[in-house]
């Protein structure tokens, strides 16, 4: 009886929590990966009574699994880091982590870690291709920053939509008509508070090079190896050649050299 009424008592503190919203002055921990890889939010929480955890991002309860072994993308790793598999530009944002433990008066107490996730990620788009960006889930601002430029542009916003007759902004999509070199460069999606949640790269294909083969370092080290030994051939053949002709030279010499002694 008394153990279910801590676990009533456990649940209620997660369903008041949920919302995550932190103590004042709790600072804010950064965390980057790729999109597709996994990555960490570290807890670096010792205590070893630790009851539960809880993941948010302020508005929704995130569900954790126990152990690497599920279903699902986000699992707890050691103490209490959490991990995301197969990162999505969806994924991008601030998240609350509540660790709710024991301490050794046995009373339930919680600590709180906040997280600014940013997923970032580079591709490659050929000229007059259309393209779509997958960044405006959480934002609230998408800036641009080419070579040629000396600040960023903002290209997208929530109130006022795609800037540019070259971005469409469909089904919370930003798709880049027919890529061109302008097109190339930095994008970034900003949330509510101008926090970087997405980086993007963009750069042009070359089509042209598309047929042309590139030496790899492999393809050095081999090509070095071939000229070493085509040298080595070419001096033992000279070396082979000069020797052959010294013998067949040598017994002439030496003829006419008695020649000469026996005429005086």
């Amino acid at each position: 009886m008394f153990r279910c009424f801590n676990l009533l008592l456990l649940l209620l503190f997660c369903f008041i929590y949920q919302s995550g919203a932190p103590p004042v002055g709790t600072s804010t921990i950064p965390v980057s990966g790729r999109k597709g890889d996994s990555v960490t939010l570290p807890c670096r929480f010792e205590a070893k009574k630790i009851s539960v955890i809880s993941l948010n991002n302020g508005s929704e309860l995130i569900p954790v699994c126990q152990t690497e072994d599920c279903s699902g993308r986000v699992f707890k790793q050691r103490n209490c880091d959490v991990v995301f598999k197969d990162l999505s530009f969806s994924d991008a944002g601030t998240y609350f982590l509540n660790v709710f433990y024991q301490n050794d008066l046995a009373k339930l107490k919680r600590q709180i870690r906040t997280y600014q996730l940013h997923i970032h990620d580079e591709i490659s788009v050929k000229t007059g291709e259309e393209h779509k960006l997958d960044v405006l889930s959480n934002a609230n601002q998408v800036v641009h920053w080419t070579k040629n430029k000396t600040s960023w542009r903002e290209v997208w916003s929530r109130s006022s939509g795609a800037q540019s007759d070259q971005l469409t902004d469909t089904d919370g999509t930003l798709t880049i008509k027919e890529f061109t070199a302008n097109d190339a460069g930095t994008y970034r999606a900003l949330d509510y508070e101008g926090e970087i949640l997405i980086t993007v790269t963009v750069t042009e294909s070359d089509t042209e090079s598309a047929g042309k083969h590139y030496n790899t370092d492999d393809d050095k080290t081999e090509n070095t190896r071939q000229h070493t030994v085509v040298f080595w051939i070419m001096i033992v053949g000279l070396t082979i050649v000069l020797l052959v002709l010294a013998l067949i030279m040598i017994p002439v010499i030496k003829k006419q050299f008695l020649k000469k002694r026996v005429s005086y």
